[in-house]
This record gives C-alpha cells, structure tokens and sequence, in this order.
C-alpha cells in the first residue's frame, strides 16, 4: 500500500460504516487522520480549530477550579485534550457511542489517544450520550445522577443537520431543559455546529438558559484555498 494513504481500521456500526484514514498531506508533508461514516467525513486532524475552541469557550465561562466536565463526543480527541490542558479541571468523562472510536484511541491508532488514556483525570465512557441525558442515571455510569461544570458536545454536524433522528429532542427547549438538569447552578453547555449560527436554536437556549452567546471560529482551508468557519455555542445555566 502507498505510504501516501493507508486505511488504518473499518467496522460496520448500527450508524454506518465507519473507517479510519491516515494520508500524506501534500503541502505539510504532515500525516492527516480522517474518520469517514459511510461516505461522509465526519473529522480531520487538518481541521481542529472548532473543536478546540469548544473546549476553550466552554470553560472560559466558568469561575474558580475544581472542575468537572463532560464531552460528548470522543471522535479525534481535541475538545477532550483542550479541556484536559486546563489545569483547573479535575475530572473528564468523554461519553461515545461507537465502541470502535474508543478502541482506536486506547490502541494509540490516533495521535491523541496515549495521552488521554494515560490521563488519570479522564476516563472514556461508551454509551449513548442523547439517551443519557433523559435516563435517570445521567452521563456517568458510575454515579448515577452526577451533576457537571461544564458538558461540551460534538457529535451532530449542526442542529438541524443530526446523525441519527433520535438526537434532534436534544436541540428543542425540552430536550436543553433535560441538558441544563446536568449542569451545577452556574454550569455551562457549550455546543460544536459546522453550520453558521441558527436563529432559531439560538432562541431555544435562550429560552432555558440565563445567557448564551454563538461564536464564529474561523480557520484556513487549505483544501479549497479558502477560510471555512465553524459555530460555538455557550450557554449559562440559571441558578434557581
């Protein structure tokens, strides 16, 4: 096989089949890590700046140390590794429901993988991360009705552009209602959307949170030779 592109692991899952590339970046000389479900390109370590700054603006937000964060979403482990990078939180659990993506990163078939592993705050949680949120014992199987600092989410494209139809309650005022009951008094949602921000979702987190905010992160898209620009949203929960 070409020491240019090589797939590194493929499994069939109940969403799709799902692969895992690495390929020789032409212009860097850089490895690039791909995940493709089915024919969509779901991530790529050619384009982080989104889910980096969702763990950045997630917990900007928040006063103090001593924090402990959810992710939803594993997929390359960036979101994970940046809220890992700030020294305030003491505890990290990555909720994802495809068992093959948490293989990959305990195989260290990632970049990111042997770090996050090897992180003692941090553990990795297989399971359904929407149906998680309205069971009675929460995000973490371990402690039934955990409460969170922080959950930072990347699994959907965007809002209106989800999965699987099973997700899409999460983004209606009910579905945010059963999020914020996750969250401490103070606690902040903080969602990753490859589309531009969207009125109406905006209005639904206005709706159940006291303040939120979308932010447009831009990045160079070397591909097209062009910028591309990503959406994070934060929001803040009541107190009362």
């Amino acid at each position: 096989m070409s020491r240019r592109f090589e797939e590194i692991d493929w499994r069939p899952t109940p969403l799709g089949d799902i692969s895992l590339r690495r390929r020789r970046d032409p212009g860097s000389g850089e490895d690039v890590y791909e995940v493709k479900l089915g024919d969509e390109f779901l991530m790529s370590s050619l384009f982080t700046a989104g889910e980096i700054a969702l763990a950045r603006f997630g917990l900007a937000m928040l006063p103090g140390a001593e924090l402990d964060v959810a992710v939803g979403g594993l997929g390359l482990g960036y979101t994970a590794r940046t809220a890992l990078d700030d020294a305030r939180v003491r505890s990290l659990i990555v909720v994802e429901a495809l068992g093959e993506v948490i293989e990959w990163h305990k195989r260290e078939l990632v970049p990111l993988g042997a770090g996050l592993v090897s992180d003692p705050r941090c553990r990795l949680v297989h399971g359904d991360f929407f149906a998680a949120v309205d069971d009675a014992c929460g995000l973490d199987p371990e402690e039934p009705g955990r409460r969170f600092h922080a959950v930072l989410l990347d699994v959907d494209h965007s809002p209106r552009h989800v999965l699987h139809p099973s997700h899409a309650a999460l983004y209606r005022p009910a579905g945010l209602e059963a999020l914020a009951g996750r969250l401490h008094p103070d606690g902040v949602f903080a969602l990753w959307s490859n589309d531009p921000p969207d009125e109406e979702f905006t209005a639904a987190l206005g709706r159940v949170f006291a303040e939120s905010a979308a932010h447009v992160v831009e990045f160079a898209n070397p591909l097209q030779q062009a910028n591309a620009a990503n959406t994070v949203y934060v929001a803040r929960k009541r107190t009362g």
